[in-house]
């Protein structure tokens, strides 16, 4: 009952984000528009190739986070750890201020050169790739999961310091740039670039899905699992490398999202009340669905304009971690 009960919030939430919008239009030209009617211009465009988008983004965006959360968290046996704490968002920030404030918004190799958003999206895309690389070199050397958690929490500092000096010596132009780039949005994933995102997440969320069965065993304990035959070193690699994909392809298009992937699978395990990744990996992939869905609601809700992404998510995201930190003070 309860994962019919998340489905059918999920289903009211996406049609609430594509029929309202910081736009007001009739409920009855939208209906039109999405069964195929022509001659309805500048507000076609709108629901066609900005809402569809942007609600189908934001469901795979926040089961992706989500999912990435609770592996982390299942991993490092750590209730604060989230898809941010391994350097990759910061990974994909670095790479963004490369383009913009560095290179002035484009990028060359050789004769091939492309500017604009499409730079800014390589950025970010080779910037995540980058750490995640690193942290899979190093997951083979440091054996113990808590040394890699504080490795990658060491390369967000490196990254954010030279991030520090890049808008130190940019324009302010670029700078401005990169500020809105990290305050986050759902909606920077046009039509024509949909079908390569949600592939790629699609890629991740399966990974993450096929490791339930070794992930609960973990919960056990690491000689346990050992004992019964789980190869940690391999698990380990996989679920670093889901974990980064999701990232990476979720932050080069939508900017660094705070709090999803740290709150949402607490919230999944207060409303499904379970430890088994069994149920409590899909319930989180649904409920990161449900909550960035509504997240980019609240966004597009004031008239004429759009809040940052960042500015909501830690409004649903931060009660949790304080309730996460005082339950846990409490044991």
């Amino acid at each position: 009952m309860k994962f019919i009960g998340v489905t059918l919030l999920i289903g009211v939430l996406f049609l609430l984000n594509i029929f309202i919008g910081s736009v007001d239009i009739p409920v009855s030209h939208v209906v039109d528009i999405l069964l195929g009617a022509d001659g309805y211009g500048a507000v076609g465009f709108i629901v066609r190739e900005s809402r569809v988008p942007m609600a189908v983004t934001a469901l795979l965006a926040g089961a992706g986070l989500a999912v990435s959360g609770l592996m982390l968290q299942t991993a490092f046996r750590n209730p604060l750890a989230g898809p941010s704490v391994l350097g990759v968002n910061s990974g994909a920030s670095l790479g963004v201020a490369l383009v913009m404030l560095l290179l002035g918004g484009t990028v060359s190799a050789g004769s091939f050169t492309i500017g604009g958003y499409a730079a800014v999206m390589a950025g970010a895309f080779a910037g995540s790739l980058m750490i995640m690389g690193v942290l899979l070199l190093l997951s083979s050397a440091l054996k113990d999961t808590l040394m890699l958690l504080i490795t990658g929490i060491m390369i967000g500092y490196l990254t954010s310091s030279v991030i520090m000096l890049l808008n130190f010596v940019s324009t302010a132009e670029g700078v401005q740039s990169y500020v809105m780039w990290g305050m986050s949005s759902f909606g920077g994933v046009s039509v024509r670039q949909l079908p390569l995102f949600c592939s790629v997440t699609a890629v991740g969320l399966v990974m993450s899905l096929l490791l339930m069965k070794p992930l609960d065993l973990l919960l056990l304990g690491d000689g346990y699992a050992r004992n019964l035959g789980v190869n940690l070193q391999r698990v380990r690699n996989l679920l670093l490398l889901a974990t980064g994909i999701l990232t990476a392809v979720i932050t080069a298009y939508c900017g660094p999202v705070a709090f999803i992937g740290l709150s949402v699978p607490h919230i999944a395990r207060m409303i499904f009340r379970t430890d088994s990744h069994r149920v409590l990996m899909p319930g989180t992939l649904l409920t990161g669905a449900a909550v960035a869905l509504g997240c980019n609601l609240m966004c597009v809700l004031p008239a004429n304009s759009v809040i940052p992404l960042n500015a909501v998510t830690p409004l649903i995201g931060a009660p949790v971690v304080i309730w996460v930190l005082f339950k846990h003070r409490s044991r």
